[in-house]
Formats: structure tokens, sequence, C-alpha cells
């Protein structure tokens, strides 16, 4: 006997669940599948490896029906090595029902085979939008019995362009099914495209018993003007050691002017840094905001109008080198860290003469002042960021689509689909992070093979 006996499941799949050797719910899995198998739409947080996957899976397949032959269940994912593992787990979990058929639908495969495999309709379909909604519009795949659709690592699957896709493929979809979304974060995006999506789901944030306590610790520095910059460089370095894996800051400034001296100061350093203030053209503002989101710059340094609009979910680090105006800036600064539940770290540097401001920006804020030594001298303040920017001279006006680009990259014994990041598409640009290592192979292959047999000028946004 599992907890999975108690929900109500078929025997096929308490049996499977017992194979699988899984003992207990995980938290995502005690929380959603109660709601998925009243045929609730569900929109969940839940984090890779938090056996999401068993959730959706044992509520799909508890009601499918094997000797109905047409398509009862599609998973959307953002990437075919994604597909590829939820397929892999999708048939372990089906396989003591028997005769259940599920095929992978991604970009990179030969459509043709694609098109002769779905002659004999699978029951369960796995894909990428773009490959999915290809099939959809060609008639290859037809829908009009689905129960189910997951769209798996949703606000993945929107930081890479996809929204479009999954708006059109809805449309190919009947409007009774059930939609289950599920998100690592909940940025404004899966907010907003929720509603368009899903009927009154049931919103669900899956936690642990270990989770730790989320919260800010704000720390205050009283520093020199002459000595902001050194001072900035000991707070990055200070914030590196403390974080696993490569990490980003947004540092605020009153003035355009300190903007840009503070960024060429930085990058001189090593440190990945970029500018953003309302004296750059709209194109320029653009690009430095996308780098930041794909993880192509480490450290962004803005003018508070500049920065709205900025979604960054998990954000470890936020500087004040000019102490804020008001407590309704700081307030807004500080709320760019602490995300998604993650813990968050805000630093202000107040001049000498500023003391009496931070008080009383503390007193409005109802939180303590935090006076605190500088951090000490040593290691570096910035390293190198994970991905690189390409861009290509192509874009929406050119009918490319993020499916496109990846299946350009990533078919025919490309890059992995792990490699490749963000994709965002302008009228006459398109913009892809690819894993720093991969950047000038993947330039060097597009400007080779194009994109849908088209060649395009590409090339890697300078750090």
């Amino acid at each position: 006997m599992n907890d999975f006996s108690r929900l109500g499941l078929r025997p096929e799949l308490i049996d499977s669940a017992t194979a699988q050797g899984f003992a207990q719910m995980t938290p995502v899995q005690a929380q959603t599948l109660p709601a998925i198998l009243a045929g609730t739409d569900v929109l969940a947080q839940a984090e890779t490896g938090s056996g999401k996957t068993a959730a959706f899976g044992f509520g799909l397949l508890n009601r499918l029906i094997a000797t109905d032959n047409t398509p009862q269940a599609l998973i959307l994912c953002p990437t075919r090595e994604l597909a590829d593992q939820v397929s892999q787990a999708l048939r372990q979990f089906a396989a003591p029902i028997g005769n259940v058929k599920l095929m992978t639908l991604c970009g990179g495969s030969p459509m043709r085979a694609q098109i002769n495999s779905l002659a004999r309709p699978p029951h369960i379909v796995v894909g990428t939008p773009g490959r999915v909604l290809a099939h959809l519009r060609r008639a290859s795949l037809s829908a009009p019995a689905l129960q189910t659709l997951v769209l798996d690592e949703a606000d993945r699957m929107l930081d890479m362009g996809f929204i479009a896709d999954i708006q059109a493929i809805v449309d190919h979809l009947p409007a009774d099914r059930q939609t289950l979304l599920f998100s690592a974060t909940w940025p404004d995006a899966v907010r907003e495209i929720s509603p368009r999506l899903q009927r009154d789901p049931a919103h669900i944030t899956a936690t642990t018993d270990d989770t730790p306590t989320r919260r800010i610790s704000e720390i205050f520095h009283r520093v020199d003007d002459r000595d902001k910059l050194a001072v900035l460089e000991r707070v990055l370095a200070d914030a590196r050691r403390r974080q696993t894996g490569f990490m980003q800051a947004l540092v605020f400034c009153n003035r355009r002017e300190t903007v840009d001296r503070v960024a060429e100061h930085l990058t001189r350093r090593g440190v990945a840094a970029l500018a953003l203030h309302g004296d750059r053209d709209q194109r320029e503002r653009d690009e430095v905001l996308l780098r930041f989101a794909n993880q192509s710059c480490a450290v962004l340094v803005a003018t508070d109008v500049a920065a709205r609009g900025l979604d960054i979910p998990a954000l470890p680090l936020v500087v004040s080198v000019d102490l804020a105006g008001d407590v309704a800036t700081h307030t807004h600064r500080i709320g760019r860290t602490g995300r998604a539940g993650e813990s968050g770290r805000a630093v202000s540097l107040a001049t000498p003469g500023e003391g009496d401001r931070a008080e009383r920006i503390a007193a409005e804020g109802g939180f303590r002042l935090n006076w605190s030594r500088w951090p000490e001298s040593g290691g570096q303040a910035g390293a190198k960021p994970p991905m690189a920017t390409l861009v290509i001279q192509g874009g929406r006006r050119d009918k490319l689509r993020p499916g496109d680009i990846l299946g350009a990259l990533t078919g025919d014994g490309g890059l992995s689909g792990a490699d490749v990041g963000k994709i965002d598409i302008a009228d006459t640009r398109s913009y892809v992070a690819i894993a720093r290592a991969e950047a000038r192979p993947a330039r060097d292959r597009l400007r080779k093979a194009g994109i849908k047999k088209k060649r395009f000028r590409v090339a890697i946004l300078a750090d």
C-alpha cells in the first residue's frame, strides 16, 4: 500500500506507482493530484525534480480509454530533451495498463516519418510547440476528443517565445478540455496566459517540509562618494561567495551619468555589466533587458525608471549605489529580490550626510535599519555569464518562429536543447541565448545552414 492507493486511482496505476518505487507522494503530487483527478484545471508552481511528471501523468492516464484510438492527452514541453524525458516516464507509468500508444513530436526529426506514424493516432502526444502546431495545421494531427492539455515548464516555454504557438495550438483543441499548467516560477507572463487557457484553475504552490525561511536581508553601509565603486566591488564579491552557481545583480543609481560610470568601471574590472537608462535608444534598451533576462549579463546597472518591466524571478542581490529618494522607490528596488520564494539580499550605500534619510526610509517602510561594516576585500566581483546572445537579422516579418530557430540549432546532430535558452523574436531581429561555450559553433551553424532554407546574418552580441 502507498499514498496513491487513497486517491481512487485505477488499480493499474497503483501497481505502477508501486513498481516505480513511489512509497509516498511528494508534496506536489499530494497537492495537485486530488484536483487533477476531479477534473479541475490546475496552475501549479513546482520545480524540476518535484515529481510533477507523475502528478499530471497519473492524472491523465487515470481517465485514458485505451480502446479509443484518438489523442486524449497533449503535453507541451520547451525542449526535445524534456519531451523525451516526459515520454519515457509516461511509458513506464502506462505499462500496466497496456496498449497505450504515445508519440513524441519534436523538431529535428523528419516530418514525413512523423506524419506516417500519426496515421495510427496515438493516445498521448508529447512535443514541442512548434512541431505540434505544424502537424495540427497540416491536419496530420487532430484532437477533437482531447481530454487533457499539459504545459510543462510553462515559464521556460514563454521565455523562449512560444506564447503565440501555444495560443494557436489551443485554437485547434476542444474548449471543454482540462488544462494543467506547471511552472517553476510564476512570472507575469504565466499569470497573464492562464486565464486565456484555463477555467477557474486551482492555484497550487508545492511546498516541502524543509523549505527555509524566505526573507529579504537588508543591509546599509555608510560610504563616502569617492569609495562607492570600491565598496560595490566588495559587495558583489561577497555575494558571489555566498551564491552557488552564476549570480546576477541589479544595481540602482539615481542619475544616468552615474549609471554609465558604474557600468564602465565594472566592465574594466572584468564584470559582465550593462547600463540601462533613458538616453539609450529603444533597441539598445530592449537588447540590454533581454541579455540580462537570458543570463548573458551578470550585472545590470540602471535608473529606477529604466528598470521597470524587468522580470527576473530569482534575483539574489539588489544594490543601491545611490540611496533611494523615498520609501516607495526603496521598496520598489528591494522588491526585485526575494522573489519566487527565494531569499534575497538588498544592500544600500548611504553617504554620512544621508543618515537621516535612511532612518526615515526605515521608519516609513516598517523595518529596522541595519548599519553594517563593508565586506572584506578579496575575491572577484563577477564571472563570465553562462550564456551568450546571438542576434539574427530576421524576425517576425520574415515569418521566423522560435521553433524554427530551435530546430535549426538542434536538428541533425546539432546543439543539445539544453544549450539553447531564451528566444526573443522582434519584427526584424531575433535573439537567442546559447551556452557560452557553444555560441561560436551555434553562430557558424546558423550562418552555414540557415533557417527554413534561408540565410540570415548572425552575430554574437559583445560583452
